[in-house]
């Protein structure tokens, strides 16, 4: 692929996004969806005559792939798509890692209430099933593999590359709908004449499943396995490059679609909802039965792909090059792993269209009405030796003021490199939290000023105590923005992580486990992701919990350590659908209220950046905690408890009175 190097072929891509799209209207799938008439003078003809125009259409195909970084709006027109807005919020916000307090969040108005129905418009559901980017995609992608064969000035090799790419996209489409209501309609070629409407009906989870893994199975042997400097032309093309499909990108993603399939919302001896619906009947939303055989397939996959990494390399995890790395400097290497976009741990990613933060909203503005962590988010990060923190545990020693950081001298003057980070370094990349500096450099050295969050303190101010503002629940969200303070990522290019080497080796140790009960083999693998914060062993940690011997110990471990590792990366909602968390869903969550305390234990009101820190007054290290529960956004799951339907999103009602699509249980 080549890089759109001017204003023309820019202005150019937007005429083929109309034809893609297919111009204005949102896309209807009963109407004819794969041959609506190209916009502007853009045309078929136009593209399919000229090798470089095929290039660029394809190119417009990935600027419709998913990204799941919040915006200020939706737009389905804008490159690339987020469904996740400022007035909907993200999908973090349903789940126990983060809650939204603001009331406009349509997460807060339609889904903490329970009023959520299929009747409810668009920008309300958390993925549409209609009005996305899906379908576009799809007809999009059987459109070039229709054409390819008469484009002139197209080598055979690169031919199939570009089919190849085209099947991936439509691939991870699927996938992305698939995880959010099960099997779909299944359009497997470019339909062809007149007809006003093509009504496809929903096929089985099954028959989803390896329509998904034929489309890559076909794609990989004509992929190459990453782009890189050395097989692409220049630097530019090889960062260009480097958002294509490849195959290490479609290799993963066969384990994803496997892992997801395999979880026991689909694969179980009883349907999830009580087996009555015509969807479960039809077995749209599960198998029929429970097929261990499943998590062979994705433990196979698995080792398909990590055999390859082995073998042909390129792809590693980031790790700091310190022999005795800092805590900042383990930071920075997780901040590497998931943020920048040359990371070897990226397999593949969504690319921006700008290489600034324009129109990011949740970078822009960060925490505040786009959610919040919870106190129970931050309970699942471990100690920075790896034990597991326990909230009771450390409040029974009196150690609670040493829960975020520690003070090498506490009685000195304040200065950032006394100061000792004392929980797993992802917590901090993650959240910002009280006592932590302000700034993190790439080399990982601490700066500035600590957060001041408690009552009164400079930052939080009566956030805790009115239930309002971004320190509202005690933590601010820090993923995806680096440093809050100066806003790292407004100044390196944006991308969606969709696949990241260190799921890769959570997503085995959880097939290993449930295909094998490979323990030793799943440790092993979990424990390489947590070295590379200088965690030390699973077991050696958590001597307690048999993790050796206990299944469900074990597989707790793992979704803790996902949880910890891939937060904001659309990770822990699916985690919990997969797994049929009910118990999760209706737990009440907590924020943590702090008070700063004297030496003699009273409550002090005020903050120290001020007359304190002028006067040099040492950063106060002593308070008090409350854990107070949620209020403001009261979920309906914490009282009358998780129904089944919300494992599935349902289908638009307008689209299920056309009478060709079953709905999902519940709705």
């Amino acid at each position: 692929m080549k890089c759109i190097k001017n204003k023309w072929q820019a202005l150019f891509i937007v005429g083929l996004m109309s034809m893609v799209a297919s111009c204005v209207d949102p896309i209807k799938f009963g109407d004819s969806f794969l041959e609506k008439a190209p916009g502007g003078d853009v045309t078929e003809d136009t593209v399919f005559n000229s090798a470089e125009y095929t290039r660029q259409y394809l190119t417009s195909i990935y600027r419709m792939q998913y990204y799941g970084i919040p915006d200020l709006y939706l737009d389905s027109n804008k490159f690339p798509y987020t469904p996740h807005s400022y007035w909907k919020g993200h999908l973090e916000l349903i789940t126990d890692q983060y809650h939204n307090i603001w009331s406009s969040c349509e997460y807060y108005k339609r889904w903490y209430t329970g009023a959520f129905s299929a009747s409810d418009g668009y920008g309300k559901n958390k993925r549409e099933f209609i009005s996305s980017n899906i379908w576009q995609i799809v007809r999009a992608g059987w459109k070039l593999i229709d054409h390819i064969d008469r484009v002139p000035g197209l080598g055979d090799t690169e031919k199939k590359e570009m089919v190849a790419q085209a099947k991936c996209l439509m691939a991870d489409a699927y996938y992305d709908l698939f995880r959010h209501y099960g099997g779909m309609p299944l359009v497997k070629q470019a339909f062809k004449g007149t007809e006003d409407s093509y009504e496809v009906s929903r096929m089985s989870v099954e028959e989803t499943v390896n329509f998904m893994l034929q489309l890559l199975d076909e794609a990989i042997p004509n992929l190459p396995w990453a782009y890189n400097i050395s097989n692409s032309e220049s630097y530019d093309n090889a960062e260009n490059d480097m958002g294509h499909w490849t195959k290490a990108g479609a290799k993963a993603l066969k384990c994803k679609i496997l892992l997801f399939a395999a979880s026991p919302l689909f694969n179980n001896a009883q349907p999830y909802a009580g087996g009555t619906s015509e969807a479960e009947q039809q077995k749209l939303v599960w198998y029929g039965s429970y097929k261990p055989e499943l998590w062979t397939q994705c433990a196979n996959a698995c080792e398909d792909f990590f055999n390859d990494v082995k073998q042909l390399g390129y792809y590693s995890l980031e790790k700091s090059s310190s022999a005795n790395p800092t805590a900042g400097e383990y930071r920075m290497a997780y901040r590497r792993s998931y943020l920048m976009r040359d990371s070897k741990e990226i397999l593949h990613s969504t690319r921006t269209v700008s290489t600034g933060y324009s129109g990011n909203y949740f970078v822009t503005i960060g925490a505040d009405r786009m959610g919040h962590p919870t106190a129970e988010y931050m309970k699942k990060f471990a100690w920075a030796d790896g034990r597991a923190f326990d909230w009771e545990e450390t409040e029974a020693e009196g150690k609670l003021d040493e829960m975020f950081v520690r003070f090498t001298n506490p009685t000195a003057t304040y200065k950032a490199d006394n100061v000792v980070l004392t929980r797993d370094p992802r917590l901090y990349e993650t959240m910002n939290v009280n006592g932590m500096p302000f700034y993190c450099s790439e080399s990982g050295q601490l700066s500035g000023d600590p957060w001041e969050v408690w009552v009164r303190g400079t930052d939080a101010g009566t956030a805790q105590t009115t239930n309002s503002g971004s320190w509202a629940m005690g933590f601010l969200n820090n993923k995806f923005i680096g440093d809050f303070k100066n806003r790292s990522t407004i100044k390196i290019p944006q991308h969606w992580p969709a696949l990241r080497l260190s799921d890769l080796y959570l997503t085995y140790a959880e097939a290993l486990l449930q295909a094998k009960n490979d323990f030793t083999g799943a440790i092993k693998l979990i424990d390489e992701v947590r070295a590379r914060v200088g965690l030390k062993g699973l077991v050696v940690s958590n001597p307690g919990k048999n993790l050796t011997t206990d299944k469900q110990a074990l597989l707790d471990a793992i979704m803790n350590e996902r949880s910890c590792e891939l937060g904001m990366e659309d990770s822990r909602l699916f985690d919990m659908i997969r797994y049929k968390m009910t118990s999760e869903f209706e737990k009440t969550l907590h924020y943590l209220r702090i008070y700063r305390l004297d030496d003699q234990g009273n409550v002090l009101e005020r903050q120290w950046s001020g007359a304190d820190k002028t006067a040099n007054v040492p950063f106060p290290t002593k308070f008090k905690y409350e854990l107070v529960p949620v209020s403001t956004g009261k979920r309906i799951w914490w009282t009358d408890g998780f129904a089944p339907k919300w494992f599935l999103s349902p289908i638009t009602q307008t689209e299920i009175e056309k009478g060709y699509l079953v709905q999902n249980p519940g709705w």
